[in-house]
């Protein structure tokens, strides 16, 4: 057992399996009373079952560690809560939430059905908005806290994942939000963009060049969740983690701009922006030309 996270009460969605497991267990090994959320579903979002999040606490349990196990859904708002609730009346506080739990239902956008968008957009989505509700009004009352999201490379686009595409944009706009609405309040919100072996990746129609394991996030999760990440100011960032790469995503910002004193009409955009303000390249566009090659020849292309 480490000290890195010692005394720190920590809660994981999606926690069962995957990712989400090895945080609680990396989290666990350092210190950490951990609240064990998932609500045992498949990759597909059905037949849920509580044994999985279970099966996570005895295994901390039996390494020595501390640990209780929520199986509450957190796309509702009372499951968010609940999470939350169980970490203070089990473990008196909260000091960080990390929102693992997601699900996939693949389509393409001129195919996709409500039924596909809108439990995917919940789980990732919302699912990270209702923790990280209940958890900020905790963390505020502490001054301190730190809020973690998982997104996902695919926040750039994909070609049949709009919905989880969607949610996972949306996710880096929260943890911004929150990283600007909580830093007076002692509280940091940040992002994680993993790409490791798991149930989700194993379904990827193209073969990753760069990708870990589990357990390689969530050494980023701890060291996010730690009392030093704090210290350096480590708030409103998008962290991407692939075996031995780390890397950072740039902050939004504009480009290039164009001004018409007399402001714009049809015909003056069409003159002024291909030259003055033109576009910025989007480097899955131009791969995917070729990725679309490798495939109709029987390959499994790179990514």
């Amino acid at each position: 057992m480490g000290n890195f996270l010692a005394g720190k009460v920590v809660a994981v969605t999606g926690a069962g399996r995957g990712i989400g497991r090895a945080v609680a267990l990396g989290a666990a090994a350092e210190g950490a009373k951990v609240v064990v959320n998932d609500y045992g579903v498949s990759v597909e979002g059905a037949s849920p079952s509580s044994e999985v999040a279970e099966a996570v606490v005895k295994e901390i349990e039996a390494a020595g560690g501390d640990a209780v196990a929520v199986a509450d859904d957190v796309s509702t708002m009372a499951g968010g809560q609940r999470v939350v609730d169980v970490a203070v009346s089990s473990y008196g506080r909260l000091d960080g939430v990390v929102c693992v739990a997601g699900i996939l239902r693949e389509r393409m956008l001129f195919n996709m059905s409500e039924e596909e968008w809108d439990p995917v957009v919940a789980t990732h989505l919302k699912g990270t908005f209702t923790v990280f509700r209940a958890a900020a009004a905790v963390m505020r009352r502490q001054r301190v806290g730190t809020l973690i999201g998982f997104t996902s490379g695919n926040h750039q686009g994909s070609v049949s994942q709009a919905n989880y595409s969607a949610a996972k944009g949306g996710i880096i706009s929260l943890v911004r939000s929150a990283a600007l609405g909580l830093n007076k309040y002692g509280v940091s919100a940040n992002a994680v963009a993993p790409v490791a072996r798991t149930r989700m990746s194993a379904n990827v129609p193209v073969e990753l060049t760069e990708i870990g394991e589990p357990e390689d996030v969530a050494a980023l999760v701890v060291y996010l969740l730690s009392d030093k990440a704090r210290e350096q100011g480590i708030t409103g960032q998008v962290y991407t983690i692939a075996g031995p790469k780390l890397a950072v995503w740039g902050q939004p910002r504009e480009l290039r701009a164009a001004y018409a004193s007399g402001g714009w009409t049809p015909e003056m955009i069409a003159e002024f922006l291909p030259g003055s303000v033109g576009v910025d390249p989007m480097p899955l566009l131009s791969r995917l030309e070729a990725m679309e090659r490798a495939a109709a020849r029987g390959d499994r292309p790179n990514a």
